[in-house]
């Protein structure tokens, strides 16, 4: 677990994104060998640009946070490290970063954080990142942090979308009210994954009560194939709108393929298959990037948990497919949106949901290795269930909820 000090000065930290120096270790220092104004920053990805999806949103933030950096007179010098998954291989891509003189290195996936942890105490002045992660929080080691967002708000708004068009093509004769069924293409069957589609499946069924919904795993964050051939059995078992939370596009061009619809994760799907995909959700890392990088370049050290939503404009919502949408659903998107930054919508509304027919009034946030959140860990309060809401403790999600409606056809740890 973290110093006392530094978790207690985290807690303070997450309401300011303040640059003022951390608890623990000597802070990082922009790389002495640069030139004046210059830091070297470092990226381990999973995937590659040519994913369309995942890796290619956080390459897309690398871009806009160096542009933001630039007018603050920041020069980042990106070094990037592609198709690296976990274990040994990713270890040697985070040492190669820290020798190559990158003051933070950021990993952007679940399963590189173990590895990453190895490194890091070898370089303490080098700040490391676990993105979608959670390990870093509760160690030892003062140069490691965990970022997240609040994905499931952008989770929920994208079901909203997907449940006006399932509403409108029940209104229009096109499918039967208990013919709304989603089919929702899986990665793993642990919290992360639960609490998007559970997000998801909620927000669809606000605006059409009748849905419900299949959730295919594939075991897999990024595997195009998988993620092709779930999409494909869902469109068998009569699923005629297809989301995801897995890396690829081929969902979305399966669904295009089938005739059904379909929203996405993490990039514009549009091009991909527009005769499907409405829309997509996705996490803007621009932000954090530059909160990060800020911080360590004015020689500060930044929180070991950092997590915000679309009030701090880290979920984003993309381009509408107005040409398949249901009518007023650009109208509808922004009352919700307004609606989740003021605080007046809470996703997980526990009025909106019940587990074997009952309402939940408790639950224990438990992290996804089992661990309890320390102190104060009860996730139910004023009838909602609060997903991610100990920033500076543990942003990754816990809702790992059955819930009622959703049918799960397999599972994959």
């Amino acid at each position: 677990m973290k110093k006392l000090i530094a978790i207690l000065l985290a807690v303070v930290m997450v309401f300011a994104l303040c640059a003022c120096g951390g608890g623990g270790s000597e802070p990082a220092k922009p790389d002495d060998s640069a030139e004046k104004g210059t830091i070297k920053a470092g990226l381990v990805c999973i995937g590659d640009e040519n994913d369309q999806g995942y890796t290619y949103n956080f390459i897309r933030a690398t871009e806009t946070a160096k542009e933001a950096l630039a007018k603050e007179g920041i020069n980042v010098e990106w070094v990037i490290k592609y198709n690296l998954i976990e274990g040994d291989p990713v270890a040697v891509a985070n040492e190669e970063l820290a020798e190559e003189g990158c003051s933070v290195i950021f990993n952007n996936s679940y399963g590189q954080e173990p590895a990453m942890l190895t490194i890091a105490p070898d370089y303490p002045n080098v700040q490391f990142v676990g993105c979608t992660n959670e390990g870093s929080w509760k160690d030892d080691l003062d140069n490691t942090h965990n970022a997240f967002a609040r994905i499931q708000e952008g989770r929920y708004v994208a079901g909203v979308v997907a449940g006006m068009k399932l509403q409108e093509m029940i209104d229009n004769g096109d499918i039967k009210a208990d013919e709304a069924v989603i089919g929702y293409v899986g990665a793993y069957s642990f919290a992360e994954v639960i609490s998007g589609f559970t997000a998801y499946y909620l927000g669809a069924k606000s605006v059409c009560p009748s849905v419900t919904m299949k959730v295919q795993f594939v075991g897999s964050w990024s595997d195009a194939t998988l993620e092709a051939n779930a999409a494909q059995a869902l469109c068998d078992a009569g699923c005629v709108m297809i989301s995801q939370h897995s890396d690829n596009t081929t969902p979305a061009t399966t669904a295009e393929k089938n005739g059904v619809f379909h929203t996405g994760y993490n990039a514009d799907m549009m091009a991909a298959a527009p005769k499907a995909s409405i829309i997509s959700t996705r996490i803007d890392w621009t932000n954090f990037f530059v909160y990060a990088i800020k911080t360590v370049y004015n020689g500060g050290n930044f929180e070991p948990d950092y997590c915000k939503g679309f009030a701090e404009g880290d979920i984003a919502m993309t381009t509408l497919n107005e040409d398949i949408c249901a009518a007023g659903t650009k109208e509808k998107m922004e009352e919700v949106i307004a609606k989740i930054k003021s605080g007046e919508l809470e996703v997980f509304d526990t009025s909106t949901f019940t587990v074997d027919g009952k309402t939940i009034d408790s639950y224990t946030a438990i992290d996804m290795t089992g661990d309890f959140v320390p102190d104060e860990g009860e996730a139910v309060w004023d009838g909602a269930f609060h997903e991610s809401y100990y920033p500076g403790l543990m942003s990754a999600p816990y809702f790992a909820l059955r819930i009622d409606g959703i049918e799960w056809l397999n599972e994959a740890y």
